[in-house]
């Protein structure tokens, strides 16, 4: 079964065709540009690789058009023709209350993704532009949403409300929704067969680390609690977002400053986290190079974020009850041993040991701790992709 998976953006459209049966990633490729001049870049084994080639794109419309000639070109595709796409699977960053699960699209349930585009304004619009082009080029191919907010559906409102007044829930649907769910759900299911028992025994603490980064309890295979709330901005220090803080620096920092709230959030999401810290980077690899080289203020950032994901660890494992394993996954998760050993250091009162000769290695599914540890510390790399393309063939067959 070939699903072909989009994620669209406002500019840009990220695609692969797989098979999930057997995980076989048949292409993948990027178009970005969307609306202003084009580049188009596709990748398939054993083909010719287009490198950001200059294709029109002046929507989505025809970004997808080139998806699909690349695909069933006679020299350079992998299928013979659009009829050998079974499916499409679509990422939509928000589904709200309304979806704890994948759906497949209709008219009605592209209505309640439009009613949440006030939750997530920069990304369910384009989401929708992008399910929009696809249905208008293969109207007769059935399209699923994969919403990356529907696992986090399970939490109870003890985890998702908010201490406000209640009318703004209530009217307002103000809340902790999370985010990243797919990928949590990929990796928690890949937990269970490492460990080989069944996930509705496990309680895991899953900890997507990247230049967005999210921490999420999960027991007996359903999201209990995670660290992004209303908004991506929440939880922990991430790349350039602040995460967590106390909300009266806002008003303090907006009126020293004579800053609006559109200035503030923009300080907040672009300019904070890790690279605000130290004044560096937002990515972990120059923050590594330059701690190497004696800069305090890279090395902070580093330990500011070990501590902080430290720090949801043992609160999910209180929430839990106690843990069976810490999952590392997402780019700097799967890739930055140090910041793995950062984290998992002080966590030995759980019984949670970490082998450093296992910790030295990148992007390969494997357990990265003692043999003796009570807890299991696994490395699993995500593959939201591979999830969305599951979901969307387990909803179309």
């Amino acid at each position: 079964m070939n699903i072909l998976v989009i994620n669209a953006g406002s500019s840009s459209l990220k695609y692969q065709l797989l098979d999930p049966e057997n995980g076989v990633l048949l292409a993948k490729g990027l178009c970005e540009r969307i609306g202003i001049d084009g580049k188009f870049t596709y990748k398939a084994e054993g083909k010719n690789t287009l490198d950001a080639v200059d294709v029109a794109m002046p929507t989505h419309s025809e970004a997808i058009q080139a998806v699909l000639n690349a695909l069933t070109d006679k020299e350079n595709g992998v299928v013979s023709s659009m009829a050998e796409i079974d499916a499409v699977g679509h990422r939509v960053v928000h589904g709200g209350e309304k979806f704890a699960s994948s759906v497949v699209i209709t008219d009605e349930v592209m209505a309640a993704i439009e009613e949440c585009n006030p939750l997530a304004p920069l990304h369910n619009p384009a989401n929708i532009i992008g399910i929009r082009a696809c249905q208008s080029l293969m109207p007769a191919t059935p399209m699923v949403a994969v919403f990356d907010t529907a696992f986090h559906q399970t939490m109870p409102p003890a985890a998702y409300m908010y201490a406000l007044p209640y009318a703004y829930y209530e009217n307002d649907k103000v809340r902790r929704y999370g985010f990243h769910g797919t990928s949590h759900k990929y990796v928690a299911g890949r937990a269970a067969a490492m460990l080989g028992r069944p996930i509705e025994e496990l309680k895991l603490i899953s900890c997507h680390l990247g230049n967005g980064s999210s921490i999420t309890a999960v027991s007996g295979g359903k999201s209990v609690d995670t660290s992004m709330g209303f908004t991506p901005l929440a939880g922990v220090p991430m790349g350039t977002r602040s995460g967590d803080l106390d909300a009266g620096i806002l008003q303090y920092l907006m009126n020293k400053y004579q800053m609006g709230i559109d200035e503030m959030l923009n300080v907040l999401n672009k300019k904070s986290g890790v690279e605000g810290l130290s004044c560096v980077s937002s990515d972990f690899r120059d923050l590594e190079s330059a701690a190497g080289k004696g800069d305090a203020k890279a090395a902070l950032a580093q330990e500011k974020f070990a501590y902080e994901v430290r720090k949801y660890v043992g609160a999910y494992a209180a929430a839990m009850g106690g843990v069976d394993a810490v999952i590392f996954t997402a780019g700097v998760g799967e890739n930055d041993k140090a910041i793995r050993s950062m984290v998992c250091r002080g966590l030995e009162y759980m019984g949670l040991k970490l082998d450093a000769g296992a910790n030295d290695v990148r992007g390969k599914e494997t357990v990265i701790s003692t043999a003796d540890s009570k807890v299991k510390v696994l490395l699993i790399p995500t593959n939201e992709e591979l999830m969305i393309a599951m979901d969307t063939a387990a909803l179309v067959k």
